[in-house]
């Protein structure tokens, strides 16, 4: 297993709650800096799967708006998907080192949520023995699926 993560050969996939609308889909194609100051590439995909509107006053805004994306990274750097959506202005929900501050206070006083809002969801690989192609799914907990009930996401699939 641990010559296929070295390989990229595992395809790994996570559910995040976003700040803003954002684009249908992307490639985020943006270096990262890691922990020894070495910089090094880092991709991700993402594609939007569903946005949301509601009437909670943020700044010079009347209403708040997000988005729900899957992510697929495609290298696996550290804190990859919080800095790659933070560099496009797009910050993961309750993220606090690499997200909005303001936001993340506001869902606080207002609904009682501080979590981050990423779900590794799905894992597929090919068994290291039979090399049958296996994908494992993981459901989404309880405090991700209250800020989806909050936004109006349907979650069904992942539950």
């Amino acid at each position: 297993m641990s010559e296929q993560f070295a390989s990229r050969e595992v395809e790994k996939k996570y559910l995040a709650i976003l700040r803003g609308w954002t684009k249908e889909e992307e490639k985020i194609d943006y270096d990262l800096v890691n922990e020894n100051e070495v910089t090094q590439n880092a991709v991700t995909y993402y594609h939007r799967l569903q946005t949301s509107e509601i009437d909670l006053p943020f700044l010079k805004h009347q209403t708040s708006r997000y988005s729900l994306v899957e992510a697929i990274p495609e290298t696996g750097r550290f804190h990859q998907l919080r800095k790659h959506f933070k560099h496009i202005l797009h910050p993961i929900l309750g993220c606090r080192k690499h997200g909005c501050n303001k936001q993340n206070k506001l869902w606080l006083q207002t609904f009682d949520i501080n979590k981050m809002t990423l779900h590794a969801h799905q894992l597929i690989f090919n068994h290291p023995v039979s090399n049958e192609r296996i994908t494992l799914n993981a459901t989404v907990d309880e405090e991700f699926k209250r800020v989806g009930d909050i936004l109006n996401f349907d979650l069904s699939s992942y539950t």
